[in-house]
């Protein structure tokens, strides 16, 4: 891949990355070549006005299955036939079906502790939902076990269920890794255990719900801690709100453990003092391999009554045909979700979730690289797809439909470049990339930033675990090398620390809320540099002889080691 990159800067081919300036002043560094005109297309004006569309009012939320989810596709699949963009289904047209089962549940609870009664009140102390497509799941009288993270992981010698058997008991799990501390310096967690401050899948809530499942649990509650979740509650309220998707299972998702819930801190702390625990005491226990379940003094009353519909949405995807004839059939795949939360009629004032950073901005974004291409006088050797999915805030539920279903052979893609949340503060110095020592796409990405005076850095916030929380990860999950592009800290212009505060600003305040609309002081002079570097890195590897490989140790190395294998 380096060579490439070489021979692509000695043929002139790098995308200009001169600053547009259309909402802020400097400039960055140019470079000279056939590609420049294309660089210059990507505006901070055009995606803008593709933000404001797609996060109006008119467009409600782009929820799934509603009104303003079809407006949402019929806009995308306008831009990509205006663009001129082959269709990217094999069936001739820009869309594919996504079957969905959608719930709207209304959820009620209780523990029985110490001959005391502990209310639930939804969503105020607690959420609840099932998967399981059925009008009516209820755990009666479940017994109520302590199972610190909930984690079983071989490969670092940690099981928290120590052989217990937990059939039809309701489990109560902490969120994220266990925080093992280093040894050697308490100061520090060892990086040996859990990738130390890095979040791994073991940390993630659907691994927790999805172990439940395995172990055949009645229910699976984790406790809501703010710092260790990496959002407040009010986004776990938000989040849960309103009508949830899952993709169509014949199974009517059976298999899954009956009631998946979250619960506040405080209310946790009530049900472990009622069952005369310390909560305390077992929160730091649990951080020891040793730690063991423990059984409290309760018995749990859940119940989820849903009203049922079956639907479809469908991903959006356009295509452009690579220009070598022998390597057309290969794609690198531009992707970005373009759902959001709809609509919640019972908060005050304003109820729309707008989602324009999110993920409004990563929609623009696709689009603004799709124009790019386009624009080219002659199209890269692989094919280019652009795909806008659905159902991401419900569980990457368009990606994952797409990894199980392609519309291409999955040993022929060969990267995914993934956009959730572009930067919409100016302009950077670096850029960042969630779960960084995966794969071979971040080195590419690195030397292309590099020549254009950018660094590019791993997480900063590594414990919130981003690599497993957007649409690259589901393509991560089948084999196929995936990159997910962060935004930068270093703010030109702005004082050391500025960037981190602005992050955390957005996530107390606007991050799965309604307040997350354009802002006055929005600047995407940034966004589009990154942007024509994203446009670079999938040139140049749709340009590439060899393939983008996982590294050593990547827990997907072996999954696209054996598809390679089997398609030879």
């Amino acid at each position: 891949m380096h060579a490439m990159i070489q021979r692509i800067r000695r043929f002139g081919m790098c995308v200009l990355l001169a600053q547009a300036g259309v909402l802020t002043a400097g400039a960055a560094p140019a470079l000279n070549g056939p590609t420049d005109d294309a660089g210059r297309a990507i505006t901070a004006q055009a995606m803008l006005g593709h933000i404001k569309v797609l996060a109006s009012d008119e467009y409600d939320g782009r929820l799934p299955g509603t009104r303003g989810g079809d407006l949402t596709v019929q806009y995308i699949t306008e831009q990509f036939k205006k663009l001129g963009l082959a269709p990217g289904n094999p069936d001739g047209t820009y869309l594919q079906a996504v079957a969905l089962n959608g719930v709207r549940g209304t959820a009620t609870g209780s523990f029985t502790a110490g001959g005391h009664a502990i209310t639930l009140e939804f969503p105020k102390d607690a959420v609840a939902r099932t998967e399981r497509f059925l009008p009516l799941v209820k755990v009666a009288d479940s017994d109520v076990v302590f199972v610190g993270y909930g984690v079983v992981a071989p490969e670092y010698h940690w099981d928290d269920y120590k052989g217990i058997d937990v059939h039809g008991k309701t489990l109560i799990m902490l969120v994220n890794d266990p925080p093992v501390v280093d040894p050697k310096d308490p100061s520090k967690l060892d990086e040996r255990m859990f990738k130390g401050r890095a979040m791994t899948y073991y940390g993630r809530w659907t691994y927790k719900f999805e172990i439940a499942s395995e172990k055949g649990a009645a229910a699976a509650i984790i406790v809501h801690q703010t710092e260790p979740a990496a959002y407040p509650w009010e986004v776990v309220q938000n989040s849960w709100s309103g009508e949830k998707f899952d993709t169509a299972a014949p199974n009517k998702h059976m298999d899954r453990v009956p009631i998946e819930s979250w619960m506040t801190l405080e209310k946790a702390r009530e049900l472990f003092a009622a069952s005369r625990q310390d909560f305390d005491a077992l929160f730091k226990s649990a951080a020891r391999a040793d730690f063991k379940p423990v059984a409290l003094r309760a018995k749990a009353n859940l119940q989820v009554t849903n009203t049922l519909r079956e639907l479809t949405s469908n991903n959006v995807v356009a295509r452009l045909d690579g220009a070598d004839a022998k390597r057309r059939d290969e794609f690198v795949i531009y992707t970005a979700h373009w759902d959001h939360f709809g609509r919640n009629p019972k908060l005050v004032g304003n109820q729309i979730f707008h989602g324009a950073a999110d993920n409004a901005s990563g929609v623009a974004g696709v689009l603004e690289i799709a124009k790019t291409y386009k624009q080219l006088a002659q199209p890269p050797a692989r094919s280019i797809l652009f795909m806008c999915v659905t159902g991401e805030e419900q569980g990457l539920l368009g990606s994952k439909w797409y990894a199980t279903h392609p519309l291409y052979p999955l040993d022929h893609t060969v990267a995914a470049i993934n956009m959730d949340v572009l930067n919409v503060w100016g302009r950077t110095r670096d850029l960042t990339i969630p779960g960084k020592g995966q794969s071979t796409l971040e080195d590419t990405l690195t030397e292309l930033a590099s020549a254009h005076g950018r660094t590019v850095l791993p997480d900063q916030e590594p414990e919130k675990g981003f690599y497993f929380r957007s649409d690259h990860f589901e393509f991560a999950k089948v084999g196929v090398p995936a990159i997910s592009y962060g935004g930068g800290y270093d703010y030109i212009g702005r004082p050391a620390g500025w960037g981190m505060k602005k992050h955390q600003d957005y996530v107390e305040h606007d991050y799965h809320k309604p307040s997350d609309e354009v802002k006055p002081d929005w600047d995407l002079a940034g966004a589009v540099e990154d942007l024509r570097l994203l446009l670079e890195l999938g040139y140049t590897v749709a340009q590439a002889h060899d393939y983008p490989q996982w590294k050593a140790g990547s827990e997907f190395k072996a999954r696209r080691d054996a598809m390679m294998r089997a398609s030879r």
